[in-house]
Parts: C-alpha cells; sequence; structure tokens
C-alpha cells in the first residue's frame, strides 16, 4: 500500500504540469503517531474541507475537517489554520499502554485542527505541521492530544 502510494504520488508529480501559487486542492503524506495520506480541498475564499486516512495501532481511521485558513506573519506563503470535525475507525488494543490485548475498539468522535502550512513558490509543493487533538465518544473514549504530524501535499 505505501510503495502504490508513493508510485502514485511520483505519477501524478511527472504528468502534470502544476505551479506553485496558491492552490485548490492538495494530496499528500502526513507522518506522525499515525501515518497516512492526506487530501485538502479549497471550497472558495479561505475555507478548506481536509480527508485524511490514517494507520496507528494495526487500525484505520478516518478523518474529515471544516478548516479557515489566514495569511501568516504577513508573509504571503505561510498560512495558519484553524478547524473541527469528526472520524471513526477502528484499532487494535495489543501491545500498547491503555488497551487489553486481544481486544480490537471501534472508535468515533470529534476532531480539532490547529496548523501552520507553507506554500514553495519555486515549485507546487506545500508542506504543513498541525496538532489535531481529539476526543472518542465510542468506543476506547477519552481525549487524545498526540495528534501532531506533518504533511507534504502536491498542489494544483
Amino acid at each position: 500500500m505505501k510503495n502504490f502510494a508513493i508510485t502514485s504520488l511520483l505519477l501524478i508529480c511527472l504528468l502534470s504540469f502544476g505551479y506553485a501559487q496558491d492552490y485548490r486542492t492538495g494530496i499528500g503524506l502526513r507522518g506522525g503517531f499515525a501515518n497516512g495520506l492526506t487530501i485538502k480541498h479549497f471550497m472558495g475564499g479561505s475555507t478548506a474541507f481536509e480527508g485524511i486516512i490514517a494507520s496507528r495501532w494495526k487500525g484505520l481511521e478516518l478523518t474529515g475537517l471544516f478548516e479557515f485558513h489566514n495569511q501568516a506573519f504577513q508573509s504571503d506563503r505561510l498560512y495558519w489554520y484553524i478547524g473541527f470535525g469528526g472520524h471513526v475507525g477502528f484499532w487494535n488494543g495489543d501491545n500498547t499502554r491503555w488497551g487489553t490485548d486481544g481486544t480490537s475498539y471501534t472508535v468515533a468522535g470529534i476532531d480539532g485542527i490547529l496548523g501552520l502550512e507553507y506554500n514553495f513558490r519555486e515549485i507546487p509543493f506545500n508542506i504543513g505541521i498541525d496538532w489535531k487533538p481529539a476526543y472518542n465518544f465510542v468506543g476506547y473514549s477519552g481525549f487524545w492530544a498526540d495528534g501532531g504530524a506533518l504533511s507534504i501535499r502536491y498542489i494544483f
């Protein structure tokens, strides 16, 4: 799966003639405590929808976020953003401090996000760092503050 994702991303980059400017859609990789794919699409103005598919604890989690972007530090390429959304997924409790060995957890909850994103001028990529806390209402419930990650996206 990882090889397919990387190969697909490289193929898109080679076959497209993208320009590094304010973008409408970006797709890329997200790495942190949970690793996966991210896609962000601007719906107009400064609002965007971000979808994340991430893997952690031998499970999978799908997250949808609604984000508000604004210029940061008077830089024309750096933006801060804040948003909210929700997630659903499943985890394996084996080899974790919090779970029970042999138990799988189906989870659902709400998410917040706060981050910075830089759009490169010379190449059609951006890089972002964010903190995405979450609260599970279903499954293994509670507050999760360790949702930080680094994202690299191809933008078009």
